[in-house]
């Protein structure tokens, strides 16, 4: 064969590269013109026309298009470098492909049929862009933006816990204790053992989704321990207390949960974030306190059934358990249940029932309820109840739209409409007398002209109340006039802190802002200084914003999004995330709701959620797992609202704000191809060291393994729903990531030191506990999160170290 036929023979490769770049580089003219428009960057519009050229003069075959390609590669180098240094994942859309098409241009057969002068400087330029560009991606592996390394260096603070005491082997209420520190004093578990760590036994619920279920089904469930069983509830109210050895099942109780209209899809929500447990002989006569006064009625039950549970149901009941039998307590309120709906007054069905544990001291069952939000601007009232915990009758009720009235409502009567709520979990100071309210916003979220002078004064912060009367001793609020939807969903922390002014008794807030509000929870006074920072103005017509807003200085606020923060998995679904951004009102945290759409960032989820944190009280160390997702919202005109239009869950699709002038459509902010518009890491774990108030490390979690078509782990840092705990024995547990796993860190470095693979999304909170056979165990629920879209399952697994 003759030279000139194998130079022919081979000219399909040169071609097909110029096709494909004369197609990519129109695709970025056409863009690079429209982010221009905006007032974004060139560069797309400038390599546009690079990579276009090159392309016409590969299909010509003129070497020149070597030199070109080169010249252009070199200065996506430089720009990428320029915008981002040397931070991989974002280093990846920007030039990934672009290294690759130099290297194939590079291969002999691409290059020996290209005809033209300067051969050796047009290979050279090329080979130098790709030496670069490939220079840039070696040198990326080498750094790690956005974390922190450090140890925190010390085993003890000389500081003990103040929560309730119980034996180190319990878990009694969701947070433990009362206090809410999700703290195991169990050390059994080490950083030098934790890779022994191996699966003790699993369960199947067999409490499964359903046609008939809402899609925000999920599973958050952490477990109780205590009176030798563990007690676990489903996302349909189901009650199973189970051996804690071998997850045998002991008994069950089907509450049978009913929906008013035949189907729960209606339904914003359908979870089971725990049970409560009262115990008599815990009150006899505990720290030399008389024991509860009880009615003769709560005395029969108090015999009937020493141990019990509470359960709050789907279809709004609170229904009494006994503890050790799995039967109702039929002394309890009316035959074992309190009808939650009583004074509430009309909801659509799912509007309105607790979906977390009720609040429990020695007199008290305290329980708030779930509002769904952005339906209308008539929707059942936030109040807090307290009931009796023997006899179940009304003690006192606490709502923001009247809060110096806190008799029991009379028969008959209503509680006010579309007060602010608790639909979290609230935390308990049996010794101050006061229990602390997370309080949420009075919908609609994103349409406040019309908010009570309650709903101004209380929502998006927290309340705390007296337990014997229900009024408010102290109140304070962390987002004024709240537009984004920043309800306080943490269960506030209760911890004594170790300061310069000696031992204060603390209430740690963790909020989806960012910021860890840290106050003294006897008069809410401020611990770490909170400022009122200016925020941006300008509310849609007929509303308006607030000034300022609070921000702690303990926080873990991510830096402001900006144009070039935009990520894609290429640089075409990258720029259009650049268009988007520009597109979107957005001038930094509390971007005012707008017409013309807003970005929300921190969004609904918030950095912090319900998942809260967790406190290690002895070492003063704070473990958490922050999130970093921005959302979108659009405020349309009532005129406008399409017929028809239908909300996908309470975070998507179109929010009907019935009574206001504004629907809205909320969605999470992502690229054409589903993936997040904002450049990852999306979640960390972290800890903060309680005496300085400074971050000793903070480091990406989570992979993509179950997040994308192709199984493939990228650590990219992903978000978690869901929370921590931490074991006096330094390691501290997660399982929340979107990517099914459990995991162990050691508390003093965050270093991970094993994983387990889950069957279904583990969205909920770990437990942990000592079985009847002394050993430590660490259980989670893997049931998954059905807006959040991981697998959905009906598992509980307990994990110990090998022998």
């Amino acid at each position: 064969m003759s030279t000139d036929g194998a130079k022919n023979g081979t000219r399909w490769l040169p071609r097909l590269m110029g096709v494909l770049l004369l197609l990519m580089g129109l695709a970025l003219l056409a863009g690079g013109i429209k982010l221009s428009q905006l007032g974004g960057s060139l560069y797309y519009l400038i390599a546009g026309i690079g990579f276009a050229l090159s392309g016409i003069l590969l299909l010509a075959m003129r070497r020149i298009a070597l030199g070109l390609y080169g010249l252009v590669l070199l200065g996506s180098t430089v720009w990428a470098l320029l915008e981002v240094g040397l931070d991989w994942w974002q280093l990846v859309p920007r030039l990934a492909i672009w290294f690759a098409i130099g290297v194939v241009l590079l291969l002999p057969w691409a290059r020996r049929p290209l005809v033209g002068p300067a051969a050796k400087i047009n290979t050279a330029l090329l080979s130098v862009a790709v030496v670069a560009s490939g220079a840039s991606a070696v040198g990326s592996q080498f750094t790690h933006p956005g974390e922190v390394f450090g140890e925190l260096g010390r085993d003890s603070s000389e500081m003990a816990s103040a929560a309730p005491s119980m034996p180190d082997g319990e878990w009694q209420a969701y947070g433990r204790t009362e206090h809410g520190d999700r703290y195991s004093p169990l050390r059994q578990i080490t950083p030098q053992n934790a890779y022994r760590l191996e699966e003790a036994w699993r369960i199947r619920t067999g409490d499964l989704p359903t046609e008939n279920d809402p899609v925000e089904l999920t599973n958050q469930n952490t477990p109780l321990k205590v009176n030798g069983m563990l007690y676990a509830c489903t996302a349909h109210s189901k009650v199973l207390a189970l051996d804690p050895d071998t997850g045998a099942e002991i008994w069950r109780f089907d509450p049978q949960v009913k929906s008013p209209v035949g189907t729960f899809k209606g339904f914003a929500h359908m979870t089971c974030r725990g049970v409560s447990y009262y115990d008599e002989n815990n009150y006899v006569s505990r720290d030399g306190r008389p024991a509860p006064k009880i009615t003769d009625a709560g005395q029969a039950v108090a015999q009937a059934c020493p141990r019990r549970l509470y359960l709050p149901t789907a279809d709004a009941r609170l229904i009494a358990i006994n503890a050790d039998t799995g039967k109702v307590c039929e002394g309890f309120a009316n035959q074992g249940v309190i009808d939650l709906t009583r004074g509430i007054g009309p909801f659509t069905a799912g509007g309105y029932y607790s979906t977390s544990p009720a609040a429990i001291t020695r007199d008290l069952v305290i329980i708030g309820g779930h509002v769904t939000d952005n339906e209308s601007t008539n929707e059942p009232s936030g109040v807090i109840r307290a009931y009796d915990v023997h006899d179940g009758h009304l003690v006192w009720n606490w709502d923001s739209n009247n809060p110096d009235d806190t008799k029991p409502l009379a028969d008959g009567k209503q509680y006010s409409r579309n007060s602010a709520n608790m639909w979290s979990i609230a935390s308990v100071d049996e010794d101050l007398g006061m229990i602390y309210l997370p309080l949420g916003n009075q919908t609609p979220d994103q349409w406040g002209a019309d908010r009570t002078p309650g709903a101004e004064k209380y929502s998006a912060g927290i309340v705390a109340l007296d337990l014997a009367t229900g009024k408010a001793r102290w109140n304070y609020q962390f987002t004024h006039h709240d537009l984004w939807d920043m309800d306080v969903g943490s269960q506030p922390t209760l911890v004594h802190l170790k300061t310069d002014d000696g031992v204060k008794p603390a209430v740690i807030v963790p909020t989806k802002q960012g910021s860890l509000y840290v106050l003294d929870r006897r008069d809410g006074t401020p611990i770490v200084p909170i400022r009122e920072i200016p925020v941006p103005q300008g509310a849609v017509k007929g509303d308006h914003t607030a000034p300022t807003q609070a921000r702690s200085d303990l926080n873990l606020l991510g830096p402001e999004l900006t144009e070039q923060a935009m990520w894609g998995a290429t640089p075409f679904d990258q720029m259009l995330c650049r268009i988007q951004f520009r597109s979107l009102r957005y001038e930094g945290q509390y971007t005012p709701p707008s017409e013309q759409g807003s970005l929300v960032y921190p969004g609904n989820v918030g950095v912090f959620n319900w998942g809260s944190v967790s406190v290690d009280p002895v070492r003063q160390l704070l473990f958490t797992s922050p999130n970093y997702m921005a959302f979108v919202s659009k405020m349309i005109p009532r005129e406008q609202v399409a017929e028809g239009s239908k909300r996908e869950s309470e975070t998507s699709g179109v929010q009907p704000n019935t009574g206001a002038p504004y629907a809205v459509t909320m969605h999470p902010f992502m690229s054409p191809i589903g993936i997040p518009c904002q450049a990852p890491a999306w979640g960390y774990v972290a800890a903060i060291d309680l005496f300085t108030n400074k971050v000793v490390w903070k480091h990406k979690n989570g992979t993509t393994r179950d997040s994308t078509p192709v199984p493939i782990g990228m650590p990219v840092g992903v978000p978690s729903m869901g929370g921590s705990i931490v074991t006096a024995g330094g390691v501290g547990f997660l399982s929340g990531t979107l990517d099914q796993y459990l995991r162990a860190y050691d508390t003093n470095n965050g270093k991970e030191l094993w994983k387990a693979r889950l069957p279904a999304g583990g969205q909920a909170t770990p437990m942990s506990y000592s079985g009847k056979d002394g050993k430590q165990y660490v259980l989670v629920t893997a049931g998954g999160h059905g807006s959040l879209g991981t697998k959905m399952g009906d598992y509980i697994i307990a994990y110990k170290l090998a022998e």
